[in-house]
C-alpha cells in the first residue's frame, strides 16, 4: 500500500508518481485532489496559462449574443459583437468594479449594473452618468481589457496568457486524427450546467479512460463496447486519446447512410479527445457531446455540458427523434458517472484509502498527470 508522507507536499507527490514509467504507475496521489493549495497552484499554473474551451460558436449566433465563464477567479465576457466577430472582454466594470453581466443573453451594449456605465460590444465605454465634473475622467481612454480569444474548429477558446500558443499549432494532433471527421461542421443541439461534488480531476480522469464503461455504465452503454475492443496509444503533448470500435447498438454514433467519405471502421469509430486541461470531447461519424469543467473548490467543478449532431444527421429528417434519444441516453450516462465520481472523491478523503495500480487502459491518465507535473513551478 502506498503511504501519505507528511513531509512531502502534494507537488513532491506528484513528480514521485509520475517519475516511474506507465508500466509501474499508479493513480495520482490523494493530496492533488484534495488540497486547496494544489488547486491554487492549478489555477495559477494551468488555468490561467492554457487556453479554455467556453463552449461552440454557434451558441453565440447574432451580435450581441453573450456568455459569461470565469477563468482562474477572473470575470470574462465572451460575445459576438457588431462585425460579427467572436471576442472575450473583463466582465468587471471600470468605475467601481462591479461585475457586468451574468449567464448568457442577448444585449445591445453591456451596462453595468451599479452605476450604469455603459460599454460597447467592443468594449468601449459608450457612457458614464454624473462624471462631468471629474477632471481626471476621459471616456475615450476607458475600455473593458481584451481577453485572447479564438475560434477553432467550431470551438471557442479562451486563454488570460498573451504568449500561449494559437490553438491551432497546439492542437495540430487533434486535426491529424480527426480532421476527416470535420468537428467544425457539427451543430451544437444543447448546452446546459451543473456543479458535481468532486475534483475537477476525478471528472477528467474519469473521461479519459473507458475502462468503466462494463461496470459504472451497465445500465446504459456498458453493453456497445467491449474492453478488448478499446485502444489507448500514449498521447501528444496537449492532448491524449483513445478510441473504440462501435456496435450498431446506437446508430447515431455510426456514420449516416448518405456519407460517402468514411470507408470501413472509420464509420463506427468513437473519438474520446482530452484536451488539456479541461475541455472532453467525444466525437463520433454522427454526434458529439463534450464537457469543459471548471474548478469551483478542491471538491467542487461546474460542468458544461454541450453536444449536437453531423451535417448529414442533422439534415436527416428523422434526426430529432435519433438525437432525442440520444440526449435521452446521455443524461442517463452523466446520472451514472455523477454517481462514480462523487464516490471516488469520498473514498480519497477516507483514511485507509491509497492509490492503486493502472491499467493499460488508464494510459491517458498517466499520461494527464505528467502534464500536470509539469505545467507545475519548479
Amino acid at each position: 500500500m502506498t503511504r501519505h508522507d507528511p513531509a512531502l507536499t502534494p507537488l513532491d507527490e506528484l513528480r514521485a508518481n509520475t517519475a516511474v514509467p506507465f508500466e509501474r504507475a499508479h493513480a495520482m496521489p490523494k493530496s492533488v485532489y484534495t488540497s486547496p493549495d494544489f488547486l491554487a497552484l492549478e489555477q495559477r499554473h494551468i488555468f490561467a496559462r492554457e487556453w479554455l474551451c467556453a463552449g461552440r460558436a454557434e451558441a453565440l449566433p447574432d451580435p450581441g449574443d453573450y456568455l459569461t465563464m470565469t477563468i482562474a477567479g477572473e470575470p470574462v465576457i465572451v460575445l459576438r459583437d457588431r462585425d460579427g466577430e467572436i471576442r472575450a472582454l473583463s466582465n468587471v466594470c471600470r468605475h467601481r468594479m462591479s461585475t457586468l453581466l451574468t449567464g448568457r443573453g442577448h444585449t445591445r451594449a453591456i451596462v453595468c449594473p451599479y452605476h450604469a456605465w455603459t460599454y460597447n460590444l467592443d468594449g468601449t465605454l459608450r457612457g458614464a452618468p454624473a462624471m462631468t465634473l471629474n477632471e481626471t475622467f476621459c471616456r475615450e481612454s476607458v475600455a473593458l481589457p481584451a481577453i485572447r480569444c479564438e475560434v477553432w474548429l467550431g470551438w471557442i477558446m479562451v486563454t488570460l496568457n498573451p504568449e500561449a500558443p494559437p490553438p491551432s499549432q497546439v492542437l495540430a494532433g487533434v486535426e491529424r486524427l480527426v480532421g476527416h471527421l470535420h468537428m467544425e461542421r457539427y451543430t451544437e443541439a444543447f448546452r446546459e450546467t451543473f456543479r458535481w461534488a468532486t475534483n475537477w480531476k476525478v471528472l477528467a480522469e474519469n473521461f479519459m479512460e473507458s475502462y468503466h464503461l462494463p461496470v459504472c455504465h451497465a445500465g446504459t452503454i456498458g453493453g456497445s463496447c467491449d474492453l478488448a475492443q478499446m485502444t489507448c496509444p500514449e498521447g501528444e503533448a496537449a492532448f491524449n486519446y483513445h478510441w473504440i470500435v462501435k456496435n450498431d447498438q446506437v446508430p447515431l454514433a455510426l456514420a449516416h447512410p448518405s456519407n460517402t467519405t468514411l470507408a470501413g471502421d472509420e464509420r463506427r469509430i468513437t473519438w474520446l479527445l482530452a484536451i488539456y486541461p479541461a475541455l472532453l470531447i467525444t466525437l463520433t461519424p454522427g454526434y458529439f457531446w463534450y464537457l469543459s469543467l471548471t474548478p469551483v473548490a478542491a471538491g467542487e467543478v461546474e460542468v458544461l455540458f454541450g453536444g449536437g449532431l453531423s451535417p448529414e444527421w442533422a439534415a436527416d429528417p428523422e434526426a430529432p427523434a435519433h438525437f432525442a434519444a440520444v440526449k435521452t441516453l446521455l443524461d442517463a450516462v452523466n446520472i451514472e458517472d455523477k454517481g462514480c465520481v462523487e464516490k471516488v472523491f469520498a473514498g480519497l478523503q477516507a483514511g485507509l484509502s491509497a492509490p492503486g495500480p493502472l491499467s493499460h487502459l488508464e494510459r491517458p491518465n498517466f499520461d494527464f498527470a505528467r502534464w500536470i507535473a509539469g505545467r507545475m513551478p519548479a
